[in-house]
């Protein structure tokens, strides 16, 4: 029997780490892999115009929206296995779909398709079925670094495998991934003993109300709309201005987006160390917002030649990755206690729903007034999230906690008021359906141990 309250993660935590989080990576790099060949190479595509190459670009994130949350409440009734694999194989039929088509609306339909098969909620609450609270976030960080790590590949990846088999070759390799990912949840993952519905992993109804009224979670819920936004409408009119201004054959776009992935990623590092222990997480995010901005200006004003592309891509991507790793960071310091899945859920909800306007915005920007006109549009977006961003306060700098109660302690009146009083507790709420409480903490001022012997009733004498 594993110690429930060791430090270190037991093997079947890792195997569920490492199994989930690879099953994340093949389907977001199916997914990302088309972003920087489907504006150049679908051009081939029957009946294919900017407009319709923006939506194939973005399609994915109008199905994923829609279905993300309803997918992860059904995995609660049903059991979470069933959902991913279905949500799976219907990934790969959209990949399959997509591969087969001749015209640019074959494309459109498979990436629609691609994307009702929404497994994110379903695939965090299995991870939070089969990890202790305590080894959670950094479970969840796994998954994390695994999405970062798909779209860096995909961004190379992705040329690559078209140059040598087309878009057909791509789509289908997409495909082969998602049937992977099956392959690796049947094998490699832990059967969960239960499902675990709980407030930190799933969206809970009865907090989506207050989830939706809380103005620093829909400023950030804003934000990461606005950065899929600018990433899709983005890569409309990136991968044409290499071509059209920067004079690089298509076939050599990879080592463009490799050198500015890999930079890109080490520049964010000391500005992500920098927010969290110096707690500046809002001027970090106000700084990386106006880089982002600056960089659509440069393109926009500079963009006429390969060396002004590739260092704004360098600089891009650096802004992107960090904006990418720190709006999950912030949403769980700002959400209340108890409704972090909520508000997860309706982040990326809202991601989705900014992929899918993005690719539609660029390419009808584009159909208006090239390149030129997408990068202005995208410095407008990007100047409108730093206005909402700047209203911000600064973030508590709280982790969340769910500590388990038991009957006595669950019936024990004036819980919630003796943690909040706790130097360094910031909110608390009992969920007596779960038998737990939900804890924010400052951990430089209190610790779980703490607060466990806090929750249980003395012994009576």
């Amino acid at each position: 029997m594993h110690d429930p309250h060791s430090e270190r993660m037991s093997s079947t935590e890792q195997r569920a780490a490492a199994g989930l989080a690879a099953v994340f990576a093949f389907r977001m790099l199916g997914m990302f892999m088309v972003l920087p060949v489907l504006a150049t190479y679908g051009q081939d595509l029957a009946g294919a115009t900017p407009l319709l190459i923006g939506l194939a670009i973005g399609a994915y994130g109008l199905t994923q929206a829609a279905l993300q949350i309803p997918f992860g409440m059904l995995s609660d009734r049903i059991g979470r296995l069933p959902v991913i694999y279905f949500g799976l194989l219907v990934f790969a039929f959209g990949a399959g779909l997509a591969a087969c088509a001749d015209s640019i609306w074959g494309v459109i339909a498979g990436r629609v398709l691609q994307g009702a098969g929404a497994i994110s909620a379903a695939v965090m609450a299995l991870l939070s079925d089969l990890t202790r609270e305590q080894h959670r976030t950094k479970a969840m960080a796994t998954i994390g670094m695994s999405i970062g790590l798909s779209f860096a590949v995909a961004m190379v990846v992705g040329p690559l495998l078209t140059r040598a088999f087309g878009l057909a070759g791509l789509f289908w390799a997409t495909a082969a991934m998602a049937l992977l990912g099956i392959l690796i949840v049947a094998v490699l993952v832990p059967r969960p003993p239960r499902a675990l519905a709980t407030r930190e992993a799933g969206v809970a109804p009865q907090a989506l109300g207050p989830t939706l009224r809380h103005p620093d979670l829909l400023r950030l819920d804003f934000g990461i709309a606005a950065l899929h936004a600018i990433l899709m409408a983005s890569f409309v009119a990136l991968p044409l201005a290499l071509v059209e201004q920067g004079g690089l054959p298509k076939e050599e776009h990879w080592w463009v987006y490799l050198s500015a992935l890999l930079v890109g990623f080490f520049a964010m590092i000391p500005f992500i160390i920098y927010g969290e222990k110096k707690r500046q997480m809002k001027r970090m995010l106000l700084g990386a917002v106006s880089v982002l901005l600056l960089c659509e200006l440069f393109f926009w004003q500079f963009g006429g030649s390969l060396r002004a592309l590739v260092i704004g891509n360098v600089v891009f991507f650096a802004a992107f990755n960090l904006l990418e790793a720190s709006l999950p960071s912030l949403i769980s310091k700002v959400a209340p206690a108890g409704g972090k899945g909520t508000a997860m859920g309706v982040y990326s909800t809202s991601q989705f729903l900014g992929a899918a306007l993005g690719g539609l915005l660029g390419g009808w920007l584009f159909q208006q007034g090239g390149v030129d006109a997408v990068f202005l549009g995208c410095a407008l977006l990007a100047a409108l999230w730093l206005a909402f961003a700047a209203t911000m306060r600064e973030p508590p700098y709280v982790t969340s906690l769910r500590l388990a109660l038991s009957p006595a302690a669950l019936q024990e009146p004036g819980l919630v008021e003796r943690l909040k009083a706790v130097p360094g507790v910031a909110d608390a709420v009992v969920v007596a359906e779960e038998a737990a409480v939900y804890v924010k903490v400052d951990k430089l001022q209190v610790d779980r141990t703490t607060l466990e012997r806090l929750v249980e009733p003395a012994p009576a004498c």
